[in-house]
């Protein structure tokens, strides 16, 4: 991100984090589901179009997981002033998580820009353990 900028007004929530235990649908050795809601605002005065994101997924079990890549869901959302894109996806895991994100584009101009999702915890349940 050192050859981009922020742009102020272009902003990253996540909406809600889901917890989801899969069973027999996910792998053993990585039984928890988290399906995530996230909106990218566009509060600015200038256009965007994000081209990608990253995401580095911190495991309470000292791995580090490090997701790049382009389109966010399969897209390359362009937001005007005002506008906001909204998507859900997943991530599965066998351990507690820390979570940091990012996504990527360009401004109306051409100069690289990103925009930083705030950390957020995928915290497995009390009790919730793999059988």
């Amino acid at each position: 991100m050192s050859n981009s900028k922020t742009i102020p007004g272009l902003n990253a929530r996540l909406d809600r984090l889901v917890y989801h235990r899969g069973g027999s649908s996910l792998p053993l050795d990585k039984p928890h589901a988290f399906v995530y809601f996230i909106t990218i605002e566009n509060a600015s005065d200038q256009t965007v179009k994000l081209l990608g994101r990253k995401w580095v997924i911190e495991q309470a079990d000292g791995q580090r997981q490090v997701i790049e890549g382009d389109k966010i869901v399969g897209e390359i959302p362009r937001l005007a002033p005002g506008e906001s894109f909204s998507y859900n996806s997943y991530h599965v895991t066998g351990t507690n998580a820390r979570v940091v994100g990012s996504f990527h584009g360009t401004d109306e101009s051409g100069e690289r820009i990103h925009v930083v999702l705030s950390p957020f915890e995928m915290i497995i349940p009390a009790g919730d353990t793999p059988a």
